[in-house]
């Protein structure tokens, strides 16, 4: 279940757009991205109905009034969003200048190698600081490497239990919550990609969401479950949680479901119970969802790997793993 359901209208990114995963029912207002100046004496171009490849018009020079970002920065945060699909292509077709001092209007011709799909056009605003677009009402990453800032964050503060390599070359970091449908719905994927990358670190962060009134119960004792009995335990416990998630729907239920969890994972449930309710731990708690909110994670389940964030659970296993590889072959990092 979503926390701010926001991250789907750049999500739909994915898999026309492939920017960061981003819902369409935002609870957060971007303010309008701002009208284009009609200084420029060239049109706008519009984009192409191809009856075959795509054959995109040669780009007007009077269309690049901007001088940042250039073209070539634009195609950078193109491959690294886009790559991973072989069938598709771009160009870039415009570069404006606006009315608001620095940003630019990006206009981007896209269609497929078969033209078995309609090309469309995708604008969006480049925002001066070089690092940021507005797509429709988001606020994006930008750049010729969009993901490493996020990466870096990560390897230092992602600090959940976690299965697979002890390298952090490969990192896919699963922010999610017990209570939430969707997380439960993730395991299978989850399950798959601890089989097909043993060379990944897959980590769980705990990211318990307000709105799930046993979340944070749930986090707490999955907290001391991995502190008590080590990773292979949490994922035990984390296991059983899941298989279980209706009785968290009460509190009675919830410790029901909770201790039961714990002794399936080999730990005694007093113990766990006695570690969840101490300050420390929420502490660590309060923390993790810091760590999110610092992250740009509005949803769970959300998946990021090497700091390219994905919707686990809305991608096709098959589509998920071909953008694992190929993030793993830009960072240059073995992925199996």
């Amino acid at each position: 279940m979503t926390r701010h359901f926001r991250l789907f209208a750049g999500l739909s990114a994915l898999a026309v757009l492939a920017f960061p995963p981003v819902p369409s029912f935002s609870q957060q207002q971007v303010p309008p991205a701002p009208a284009q100046t009609q200084a420029a004496p060239a049109q706008e171009p519009s984009a192409p109905t191809p009856a075959g490849p795509p054959v995109f018009p040669k780009p007007d020079p009077a269309n690049f009034t901007a001088s940042s970002p250039t073209p070539e920065t634009v195609n950078a945060f193109l491959e690294q969003n886009w790559g991973y699909d072989d069938s598709r292509m771009w160009q870039v077709e415009a570069i404006l200048k606006t009315p608001a001092e620095g940003v630019s209007k990006v206009i981007v011709f896209a269609g497929d190698k078969a033209g078995k799909t309609k090309s469309q056009e995708f604008q969006f605003y480049a925002l001066p600081d070089g690092k940021h677009i507005i797509a429709g009402d988001q606020v994006l990453v930008f750049g010729a490497h969009p993901f490493t800032d996020l990466r870096g964050l990560l390897q230092q503060q992602a600090n959940g239990p976690y299965r697979g390599s002890d390298s952090k070359d490969l990192e896919l970091v699963e922010f999610a919550d017990f209570q939430c449908p969707h997380c439960k719905e993730a395991q299978a994927n989850m399950e798959k990609l601890a089989t097909d990358f043993p060379k990944a670190r897959i980590v769980f962060q705990n990211f318990p969401l307000a709105q799930h009134p046993e979340a944070k119960h749930a986090a707490s004792y999955g907290l001391c479950v991995a502190k008590l009995g080590g990773s292979t335990a949490f994922f035990q416990f984390a296991a059983a949680v899941f298989d279980g998630q209706d009785g968290l729907n009460t509190a009675d239920g919830a410790t029901l479901t909770l201790n039961s969890a714990v002794t399936k994972a080999g730990l005694d449930p007093e113990k766990v119970s006695a570690c969840a309710a101490t300050p420390e731990t929420a502490k660590d708690i309060k923390s993790a969802v810091k760590l999110a909110e610092d992250s740009d994670i509005y949803s769970t389940p959300t998946l990021v790997v090497n700091g390219r964030q994905l919707p686990v659970n809305q991608l096709s296993y098959d589509v998920l793993k071909q953008i694992i590889l190929y993030q793993a072959k830009l960072d240059g990092v073995t992925a199996q």
